[in-house]
């Protein structure tokens, strides 16, 4: 099984999520869905971030699922990079 949070070996966050947009020139929008305990009612609640990376070579597409990693910034808004497509989009 894939570790969908964690750390790199280089110490940067890394996340595995899914491609929602990929409008943009070498800029991607990936929906990462994670699991928290909420503190007062003890009952796990989804939590989704929106997170935009940079596609280098406009690779992934829509539905794709993709592991990023934390970068410097690239924009007001980017601050990952793709690092791999792990599934296509069927």
């Amino acid at each position: 099984m894939e570790e969908q949070t964690g750390k790199a070996k280089s110490g940067k966050k890394e996340f595995v999520g899914i491609v929602v947009s990929d409008k943009m020139e070498k800029t991607i929008v990936v929906s990462v869905d994670n699991k928290t305990l909420h503190p007062l009612y003890k009952k796990y609640v989804n939590r989704t971030k929106k997170l935009k990376a940079h596609d280098e070579t406009n690779d992934a597409k829509i539905g794709d699922r993709v592991r990023v990693i934390e970068s410097r910034p690239l924009s007001k808004d980017k601050c990952w990079k793709l690092v791999e497509i792990i599934e296509r989009a069927k």
